[in-house]
């Protein structure tokens, strides 16, 4: 399978810590969630796998989910179930009265969150899930809900490069990639 854009971006900036990564079952998750993944977040899970971004002094955080728990966090999500649930409460209760973003609840899916209490989402309307935008929920911002026009691995990119004008994190040193095993 060809690596999608931005992958050898994204390792530039996150190099993967060796022995990371995780071999999933795709055709199990796909039969588990009822659709297909993006191949940019195959190609994150194979290099990467479950686990967060953070830097030295812990400024913030991102944790990246998985399609099957871990069992590896007593009290944090590591797979889609909570932080999707939570997503689609949160669009339930706040942003469905946003103006301009036609969205069934159902076509939210949670990939990650923040240490901020953001939930970083992709909006699966399109059958084709390498057409999904990520969907923010901003829980400390003006905004509540925002669609990122660039998929997972993209998103990440241009988070860590600081070249999202509407959304950043603090890093303040290099950001590093702590598998959930090596936690």
């Amino acid at each position: 399978m060809e690596e999608p854009k931005g992958m050898a971006a994204l390792r530039q900036l996150l190099p993967p810590p060796p022995g990371a990564g995780e071999n999933i079952d795709w055709e199990a998750a796909t039969a588990r969630w009822g659709t297909r993944f993006p191949r940019d977040y195959m190609h994150f899970m194979a290099a990467y796998g479950v686990g967060g971004i953070s830097s030295q002094e812990e400024t913030g955080e991102i944790g990246i989910l998985g399609p099957f728990p871990t069992g590896a966090y007593e009290h944090s999500p590591d797979d889609f179930e909570d932080e999707t649930g939570n997503a689609r409460l949160t669009w339930e209760e706040e942003g469905a009265d946003q103006q301009g973003l036609d969205l069934d609840p159902e076509h939210i899916l949670a990939w990650g969150y923040t240490s901020h209490a953001d939930i970083l989402c992709w909006q699966t309307r399109d059958p084709d899930p390498d057409k999904w935008p990520v969907l923010l929920f901003a829980r400390h911002g003006s905004q509540t809900c925002e669609v990122i026009p660039c998929g997972m691995v993209e998103f990440l990119r241009r988070l860590l490069a600081e070249e999202l004008p509407s959304y950043s994190m603090e890093f303040a040193a290099e950001p590093r990639f702590e598998h959930w095993r090596k936690g």
